[in-house]
């Protein structure tokens, strides 16, 4: 098997991953985003362990990119402008630490651009209050049950989908027109 060049990865968590999903999969340079878990301690977690809220996982997107066609700050940006980096462990009506804002970062170099954006969005006053994207280490992710993959894709008229991801979603492509895919998936 080939392996491929220029090939990077990163994790985000922003609430729901569905919509985290729907959002990266658009963008160009985009190569995989796989829903799951990250950030807590147990081992192996299910959506119905995630849910409890006592597992300290965060619903997250694993993103493989091509660091030639999309760089890691601009997936920074669609990050930061697809939620709201401002609300603690919260999402619209999705409550609770699962559904966190946080950055994994997998190196150094994204370490100091998280917190170079961060730093920047704050210091600007682009949000209404602070950030509280939380930026730590990448340990370990678990991929989420099949049914979560391909989520919006899938399901688009799903209520959910409807009133949630399709509103964030077009207001997205609005503003990163210029980054989405030439075609929808």
């Amino acid at each position: 098997m080939a392996t491929r060049t220029n090939s990077e990865t990163a994790t985000f968590g922003a609430g729901c991953f569905w919509c985290v999903e729907a959002v990266f999969q658009r963008l160009k340079g985009v190569r995989s985003v796989t829903s799951g878990y990250s950030g807590g301690n147990t081992e192996n977690p299910t959506y119905k362990d995630i849910c409890s809220g006592t597992t300290g996982h965060a619903e997250v997107c694993q993103i493989e990119f091509d660091s030639e066609q999309i760089t890691y700050t601009e997936l920074l940006q669609a990050f930061f402008s697809s939620h709201d980096p401002t609300t603690l462990n919260q999402q619209g009506a999705d409550k609770g630490t699962q559904y966190r804002s946080v950055i994994f970062y997998h190196n150094d170099e994204q370490k100091l651009f998280a917190d170079k954006i961060k730093h920047e969005l704050d210091t600007a006053g682009v949000f209404n209050g602070p950030i509280v994207t939380e930026i730590v280490p990448f340990s370990k992710f678990y991929i989420a049950e099949d049914y979560h993959q391909n989520y919006f894709n899938d399901n688009g008229n799903q209520p959910y989908c409807a009133v949630v991801i399709r509103p964030k979603l077009d207001k997205f492509k609005k503003v990163f027109k210029e980054k989405l895919k030439t075609e929808e998936r």
